[in-house]
């Protein structure tokens, strides 16, 4: 009998990839993958350990599994991904009844593990699952980061990067589209930097070429954009490239010259603000995601001011914002005291969310009596559906509602009806 097995993924896409892999992993060797936690022999918690917040979702469930653990409901506990491999020893101490800790890119080792001596070889190449709908997936197309950013501890957990050579990511690409995938969402710690670390070089711009040339992908989405390495001949794919959309994941992270320079980002604004308008030069309906950090140390109502005033100045599509918080064995940790109080930081983040709300509902608005190309993502009870344009990656940005059942994974042409802070509502105008 096959051995039941619950993965619960935390933290972003980055992980739900590597979790992609241990299930193909794990199914190769005849495991069988539950969706309830009750119903497995084996639970594999894969954790974000990127900020105070994620951390305690990891410790939290960690500590649910381990309970029923310790009452017999299930037979083990394994805990892997970033936080297990930046912080497994001090887990060890403290939370006693998990039987191993892995990192994250221990995957060949936990299915060693899990299957004691009889252990089958796996191609991940080949064998990789698939946590999304069939439509849409992620490539991961590097691992780990060569940034030394004050506030992240990213490369502590997942080292250095480490670039898939353009040939491994195209397979990988028609792998996946052979299974019916529509939309490619390219990941990184930092993509703008791809392939500066392979013999012979690469970069992005050689790899969304090639990507482009694959039939049946008919949208390829950018994230993750570092804009001090955002280069002209990767803004230039967003003209020349018919199936890369214009939408670019580029978190900026401040718009204060001295934050900027504490955070270590490699810019001041003018360069920042520079990208941008290189950006809607080239494609004026590009749509720009960014994320922000407020409350890291000494930033001043001044410097929050700079910031504020550069969102209501620039209009970014999409945006988040986090609160600082200190991260172990980081630059930012070892030089800087953190010095904002934590309810001046809750009240930064929330004016700066007042602020994209608005900014939401008017970008919104503007495109009610529009015809908008919407893949469909979600059905419900055959009633209403769930999809987005072009200008949303799945499940962090806005969506687009209907009243009427359509076919997940289908492209529509879709005029825009209505209009809220994060959707808009649509009716379809052509089947």
């Amino acid at each position: 009998m096959a051995k039941k097995i619950n993965i619960i993924t935390l933290g972003c896409s980055k992980n739900t990839y590597d979790s992609e892999l241990l299930i193909g992993g794990l199914k190769k060797n005849d495991f069988s993958i539950v969706e309830d936690v009750v119903d497995s022999d084996h639970v594999i918690i894969n954790t974000c350990g990127f900020l105070d917040e994620a951390r305690k979702e990891s410790i939290d469930t960690i500590l649910e599994v381990e309970d029923l653990k310790n009452n017999g409901k299930i037979k083990s506990l394994i805990v892997m991904g970033c936080m297990s491999e930046r912080f497994g020893d001090e887990l060890k101490k403290e939370i006693l009844n998990v039987d191993r800790y892995f990192g994250s890119n221990d995957i060949s080792e936990i299915i060693k593990y899990l299957c004691d001596k009889n252990f089958n070889q796996y191609d991940p190449d080949y064998n990789r699952a698939s946590l999304t709908p069939k439509h849409y997936g992620y490539l991961k197309i590097s691992e780990g980061c060569d940034n030394k950013c004050s506030f992240c501890s990213i490369p502590l957990m997942r080292g250095l990067q480490k670039s898939q050579p353009i040939e491994w990511n195209i397979q990988e690409a028609k792998r996946m589209s052979d299974g019916g995938l529509k939309e490619i969402l390219v990941i990184a710690q930092d993509s703008t930097s791809y392939g500066w670390d392979l013999t012979p070089r690469a970069s992005l711009s050689d790899l969304l070429i090639e990507l482009d040339k694959i039939n049946s992908i008919e949208w390829i989405r950018l994230h993750y954009a570092h804009p001090a390495h955002l280069r002209k001949k990767i803004i230039d794919c967003f003209k020349n490239l018919d199936k890369l959309v214009p939408y670019i994941d580029m978190p900026i992270q401040h718009a204060s010259d001295s934050v900027l320079l504490n955070m270590r980002r490699g810019l001041k604004i003018d360069g920042i603000k520079n990208k941008i308008e290189q950006l809607r030069a080239i494609n004026e309906n590009i749509a720009i995601r960014t994320s922000l950090i407020v409350g890291f140390p000494n930033e001043t109502e001044k410097d929050f001011n700079k910031l504020y005033d550069f969102v209501n100045e620039i209009e970014f599509d999409r945006l988040g914002v986090f609160v600082y918080s200190e991260e172990e064995g980081t630059y930012g940790k070892d030089n800087y005291k953190d010095n904002v109080p934590r309810e001046i930081k809750k009240e930064r983040l929330d004016e700066l969310m007042k602020l994209q709300m608005n900014i939401n509902l008017n970008k919104n608005k503007k495109l009610i009596g529009s015809t908008q190309k919407v893949i469909i993502d979600t059905q419900s009870n055959k009633k209403s559906s769930i999809g987005r344009t072009y200008r949303d990656s799945p499940e962090i940005d806005n969506t687009v509602l209907f009243d009427s059942s359509l076919s997940v994974g289908k492209f529509y042409d879709v005029k825009i009806v209505d209009a809220s802070y994060y959707s808009i509502k649509g009716e379809v105008i052509n089947e």
